[in-house]
């Protein structure tokens, strides 16, 4: 199994191309109108850039504008099971499914409702965008976006979610579809599992995706250029507990002695933003 896809050599990613269970995601450019129905699957679709309207069952839904994922916070539009859906406009869509039982209601969320945190400190001070998180109205699906400064680590110190003993830990499938604000920038990112005898060290550019189906995940921001990332998740449990690398988790207790990097949050748009 590949586990970096690079920009332009993928649109979709389902379970069995990731050799998982339940999720899958795709980037889609809308220009004009598309219908779709969500089947048996919950689907978040996440506005990247543009503006778009999704009607479902009689209901108009307007999302965006967002000029960019750095110049603006996300809309998020959450889609049950059995939901047939018409999407219209001029915009750059992500789209995470996964298996549901229940068929809940539509949810849309717009920017200022987004729970923006500032994580960490020192150079691992990241802008996490709490999208559809645990407590959010939906069985599966989990996502977030991070924005990495330039020159700091985020997903630090290194946490992985492939065993099941919750509260501490749960099993998620996770994508990591990262963009940058220029061709030539780049970002590190790892994934390691002694489990799994695995170890990759990648760089990552504008458009690639990481599949994660197990182990820890670092990532770092090249100097020059800030990074983004989102993370789409999915797993038995609508949780994000997730365990630090025991080597590296004493890390978290330096953070009381350091400021946090005042760059960050990189975007607000109004939000209110807790640290």
């Amino acid at each position: 199994m590949t586990l970096l896809r690079r920009a332009g050599e993928w649109s979709r990613v389902a379970p069995g191309d990731a050799d998982w269970r339940y999720l899958t995601f795709a980037v889609e450019r809308v220009g004009g109108e598309r219908s779709g129905s969500t089947g048996d699957e919950e689907l978040a679709l996440i506005l990247l850039e543009g503006t778009c309207a999704v009607e479902v069952d009689g209901t108009r839904f307007e999302l965006g504008p967002r000029t960019g994922v750095f110049d603006e916070l996300p809309w998020t539009l959450y889609l049950p099971r059995e939901t047939s859906y018409r999407v219209a406009g001029d915009a750059e869509l992500a789209l995470a499914s996964a298996p549901a039982a229940r068929k809940l209601d539509p949810v849309l969320q717009r920017p200022e409702e987004v729970d923006v945190e500032v994580r960490g400190a020192g150079n691992a001070t990241r802008q996490i965008n709490n999208m559809i998180q645990p407590g959010f109205p939906a069985e599966r699906l989990l996502v977030v976006e991070v924005l990495t400064p330039a020159g700091n680590w985020s997903s630090y110190p290194p946490h992985k979610h492939d065993e099941d003993r919750p509260p501490e830990e749960v099993v998620l499938e996770e994508v990591y579809y990262y963009r940058a604000p220029a061709p030539e920038a780049f970002g590190v990112q790892r994934l390691y599992s002694a489990e799994h005898g695995l170890d990759l060290t990648a760089t990552v550019r504008d458009g690639d995706l990481l599949l994660v189906p197990y182990g820890y995940h670092p990532f770092c921001a090249a100097p020059g250029y800030d990074f983004y990332y989102l993370n789409a998740l999915a797993g038995d449990r609508h949780s994000m507990a997730a365990s630090d690398d025991p080597a590296l988790a004493w890390i978290r207790s330096t953070w009381d002695d350091l400021d946090k990097d005042p760059r960050v949050p990189l975007v607000t748009a109004g939000a209110a933003v807790r640290s």
